[in-house]
């Protein structure tokens, strides 16, 4: 009897499902996710043979992903999955063929830290790679300013938040290409979440 549903791709980001369905993420990619938190974006890359790569600040969330590594025999081996901040990743540039950074932009302090954190994407991501990110955004609703690009969502807690015009300028100056376009879901009354995916020039 097979895998489940779940048991096959764990509690995976929809958006995400949506680039494999498409065979925009597949083996033997090698995939960075940065701020990956649990893993729950990997269960099925390690699964299929991907060579994956991750990053987050937790120790707790690294050794996690480790040993789901480990009990899925992947054969990765363990500096594969670093404790570190995303501004400052401990990876060689070019590294993957797709990075994925899904819900930790919006964290950003400032603009300043959004563009460090943006840049350090950036470099890992082979030419002719993808970068992945999802993040909250002003596209569809209104927020409370804070301070520059920071607003108040709605359960109180302060995002940086970017808007389509925003998005469209970062991609030009990177000279990169849109992959997809712009997607945004609307969380009634609390968050709205954009979907940016970005191809590097060969």
């Amino acid at each position: 009897m097979g895998l489940t549903v779940q048991e096959q791709f764990g509690q995976i980001d929809i958006y995400i499902f949506d680039q494999i369905l498409r065979g925009n993420i597949a083996a033997p990619m090698r995939v960075l996710d940065a701020g990956c938190g649990y893993g729950r974006n990997l269960v099925h890359l390690l699964r299929e043979g991907c060579e994956v790569f991750a990053l987050d600040a937790d120790p707790a969330a690294v050794e996690h992903v480790r040993q789901l590594s480990a009990s899925l025999g992947t054969g990765l081996p363990e500096e594969n999955f670093q404790v570190g901040q995303i501004e400052e990743m401990p990876f060689p540039s070019e590294l993957a063929d797709v990075v994925l950074c899904n819900a930790v932009l919006h964290f950003a302090r400032d603009d300043r830290h959004f563009r460090a954190l943006l840049s350090e994407l950036w470099r890992v991501v082979k030419p002719g790679g993808m970068l992945f990110c999802r993040l909250g955004s002003r596209i569809g609703m209104d927020f409370e300013p804070v301070r520059g690009h920071v607003f108040r969502v709605g359960d109180g807690s302060e995002w940086f938040l970017v808007d389509e015009d925003m998005l469209l300028e970062l991609t030009e100056e990177m000279d990169a290409v849109l992959a997809d376009p712009l997607k945004t879901t609307i969380v009634q009354d609390y968050r709205c979440m954009t979907t940016w995916v970005l191809r590097k020039r060969v």
